[in-house]
């Protein structure tokens, strides 16, 4: 896929999300409890979650892809930030200083915007330690891809039978999976579908974010078996 140097629809996307600072600690306290010892993460984009983690004074090394994200990133965090492609192809040399020197890797929308999920997965692995755990989000139901990922440039969104095999085939074993954010399928299809909007309302992510309260009830009382996104977390 050729990447855009400056992806301005991703940046305003962040940008709306940035604001969301409930929204954003219920996606730091979901995968928190997974999280251990050395951290990567990949595709830190302007650091939305990466900042939850460096409050908490956990040991994390932020990514990202793009030029303009990783000067965001250098400008607003005292953390170590690299550039990582998760799918070049002289990754083992590129990156060999990186190599199983991670406990958690973890990478939230990301991988739904790589056509070789396989190499994705299998390039995130490599970067774990023996026992470590690597962490995907990625959106949820190929029924509800619209406007939004189309600008998002994302290849595909997936279910929990579409992503655990991938996570299989890398040898890698799922301890958990589970869905999140169920209400945000509302909004997500009025807003894409409907409205056939390009990016995110503000006005709609600023209510949103002021009912997350009610949404993690919602995800509570459904038992997470429905959501806008899925999560795998499996082990090396």
């Amino acid at each position: 896929m050729e990447i855009k140097e400056i992806d301005l629809e991703g940046l305003t996307t962040l940008s709306v999300i940035e604001k969301a600072d409930k929204f954003n600690g219920w996606m730091y306290h979901t995968i928190a409890p997974y999280c251990s010892g050395r951290i990567l993460e990949i595709g830190s984009g302007i650091g939305n979650i990466s900042q939850f983690f460096i409050a908490h004074k956990q040991e994390i090394v932020l990514s990202d892809l793009r030029d303009n994200y990783i000067e965001i990133l250098k400008n607003k965090f005292p953390n170590e930030v690299v550039k990582i492609d998760l799918v070049d192809p002289d990754f083992d040399v590129k990156y060999g200083p990186f190599l199983e020197t991670f406990d958690t890797v973890f990478a939230l929308n990301v991988v739904e915007h790589i056509k070789d999920d396989v190499q994705a997965i299998a390039n995130c692995k490599k970067l774990l330690k023996k026992g470590g755990t690597l962490i995907i989000l990625v959106p949820a139901y190929q029924g509800l891809y619209n406007t939004f990922d189309t600008e998002l440039e994302h290849f595909r969104r997936y279910t929990k039978s579409t992503l655990e095999p991938i996570i299989i085939k890398n040898d890698l074993k799922v301890s958990q999976q589970f869905y999140f954010n169920l209400i945000g399928i509302l909004g997500w299809y009025f807003s894409g579908n409907i409205l056939k909007k390009k990016t995110i309302p503000e006005g709609q992510m600023g209510l949103f974010n002021l009912l997350v309260p009610i949404f993690k009830l919602a995800d509570k009382l459904t038992f997470n078996k429905i959501g806008l996104s899925v999560i795998n977390v499996s082990k090396k």
